[in-house]
């Protein structure tokens, strides 16, 4: 079994605490898009996607390019 990742509720905690910017530094070297996603949903279930449109559009962007096959992260 794999463990949770605890990347996503320590990401959310700098946006709650007022640092995106610290917040958007840690999107751009995130380790996997599951764990974006993770942070998406808990951004929307927070109700914060609305009050930061640039986090918003750092997790798009990166889910994007992890996303796309040309690009690899080693692990």
């Amino acid at each position: 079994m794999s463990r949770q990742s605890v990347w996503a509720p320590k990401v959310l905690a700098l946006i709650k605490g007022g640092n995106a910017a610290a917040a958007i530094a840690q999107i751009k070297v995130a380790p996997t898009v599951k764990d974006l996603q993770d942070l998406r949903k808990l951004l929307t279930s927070a109700r914060l996607m609305q009050a930061h449109p640039n986090v918003d559009a750092a997790t798009s962007d990166m889910i994007a390019a992890l996303s796309a096959p040309r690009l690899h992260r080693s692990p």
